[in-house]
């Protein structure tokens, strides 16, 4: 975060920008209408700034290079999430969603006296859901969970929670009562020395078995031994045999705040023949299920 030392500014450390060129996966073939559930645009002050209060400072990841991506990677949609350090200025997603309404969805980031002017253009932008994120700076916390759950219920939107899963057994009674869908990112940002018995995992797990979503990415956030994050395998494949039909799939491209060996989003992919071996399982996450969330039309 933005902060004064010894009367000089102190910017937030900036991160390297993603592997390039983007390669698609080697290990299955990608089906038709795969959905990457998880990316972020990203634009530079002045036009968009950046928030102090933020962690990092990433390069621009412009709406080119992000369909570029989806392209490259055999995406047939993509769902764009917004970047914390923009905190609630929304207006680049909803730029990019507007040039690309077939093909892509949104999840915003508003303050809790947010209008419903502004609410009304973001969803007629394409987006499906808010952001709750305590992670990272520039986010929008828990203090108003109840609030985003019933303006999220008005707009038949759901909720997506950036959140450590050791957060989760102190939130999880508050979530259960939520009458919206979840979503938990990254599955829960839970580092994976912390063990399969760990309370937070177990809290997740029991979220997602009782009705929560949850992404399958951010393996490079969450592993030990690093590339190639096969330490993370049995912690995502028990969670996705809690609940196969509430799992998806995403890149998390560009991949800020990371500033160990950066993984290509195809040997992501890869990753994911480990993590749901079965083709007709996997093939659910990357389409069906995601399109059931999202509002894509599979034609499956």
């Amino acid at each position: 975060m933005t902060s004064k030392k010894d009367d000089h500014i102190v910017t937030p450390p900036p991160c390297p920008g993603p592997a390039w060129p983007v390669k698609s996966a080697t290990r299955f073939r990608v089906p038709a209408g795969a959905v990457d559930t998880h990316a972020h645009v990203i634009g530079l002050p002045p036009e968009y700034p950046f928030v102090d209060q933020r962690s990092y400072t990433p390069p621009e990841a412009t709406p080119a290079a992000y369909l570029e991506m989806l392209d490259r990677s055999g995406m047939t949609y993509g769902v764009l999430v917004q970047v914390s350090v923009h905190g609630t200025d929304n207006r680049l997603m909803v730029k990019t969603l507007k040039a690309n309404p077939q093909r892509l969805r949104g999840i915003a980031v508003v303050s809790p006296d947010v209008d419903s002017a502004e609410l009304a253009i973001l969803k007629d932008a394409g987006v499906v859901g808010l952001r709750l994120n305590v992670l990272y700076g520039g986010g929008i916390g828990f203090d108003a969970l109840e609030s985003y759950g019933a303006m999220a219920r008005e707009l038949g939107w759901h909720l997506q929670f950036l959140v450590s899963a050791t957060d989760l057994p102190a939130l999880a009674p508050r979530i259960a009562k939520l009458q919206v869908p979840i979503v938990i990112d990254h599955w829960g940002h839970f580092p994976v020395s912390r063990g399969l018995s760990d309370p937070g995992y177990l809290a997740l797990e029991t979220l997602v078995r009782d009705g929560a979503w949850v992404k399958l990415s951010g393996a490079y956030r969450n592993t030990v031994s690093g590339p190639p994050y096969t330490d993370t395998v049995p912690f995502v494949q028990r969670l996705h045999a809690a609940a196969p039909d509430r799992c998806v799939w995403g890149s998390d491209w560009p991949n800020v705040a990371h500033w160990a060996p950066m993984m290509n989003v195809g040997d992501l992919l890869d990753l994911l023949a480990d993590w749901v071996p079965d083709p007709v399982a996997r093939d659910r996450v990357l389409v069906d299920n995601a399109h059931r969330l999202y509002g894509f039309n599979s034609g499956r």
